[in-house]
């Protein structure tokens, strides 16, 4: 079972990135004036494409991500995963405000924001992929978790002894 549900979990995640890079491939043809930017090419296959196959992946990626975490070893690569996933949703979110936005016909040309977020998809893609191909106990200066607890010098003025200190339960 655990096994399908990371197929499954890999295969709705590279169908909502795709869906990502190809939305940001029509925003781009749209800026710059090309074939592809007119209005009865443009809005059908850039409404379609977010609405009815980047949006659902999406949504069943994290669906699936959800339920596979019971399964793996938490660390501090899974909170700083979420946190990547968290980004993505709002590249997502942000894809489809231009979208609105340009269905009323507030067309936003050549902002530094969104040659900036061209690039995000790809790099949280490249982050996220990193993180779960290696998945380090700790991230940087963030330990792993539980080994705060042990770690930490017991203070004198405290008027918990040590062996109270040692014996307070730990995260898993």
């Amino acid at each position: 079972m655990f096994f399908w549900l990371k197929v499954a979990h890999i295969a709705a995640m590279a169908v909502w990135f795709s869906g990502l890079f190809l939305l940001l491939r029509l925003y781009a043809a749209r800026r710059r004036g090309e074939r592809d930017a007119r209005p009865a090419f443009f809005n059908p296959v850039a409404n379609r494409l977010f609405f009815r196959i980047a949006t659902p992946a999406g949504v069943l990626t994290i669906a699936l991500g959800m339920l596979l975490i019971p399964w793996v070893e938490p660390g501090a690569w899974l909170i700083a995963k979420l946190v990547l996933v968290a980004l993505v949703v709002l590249v997502h979110l942000w894809m489809g405000a231009q979208l609105h936005a340009l269905g009323k016909g507030q067309a936003r040309r050549g902002t530094i924001l969104a040659r900036l977020l061209g690039w995000a998809p790809l790099l949280l893609l490249l982050a996220i992929a990193a993180l779960t191909g290696a998945k380090p106990r700790s991230v940087g200066d963030v330990p792993p978790p539980g080994e705060h607890a042990a770690a930490a010098p017991a203070h004198s003025s405290s008027a918990r002894s040590a062996e109270d200190a040692s014996s307070r339960s730990r995260w898993p």
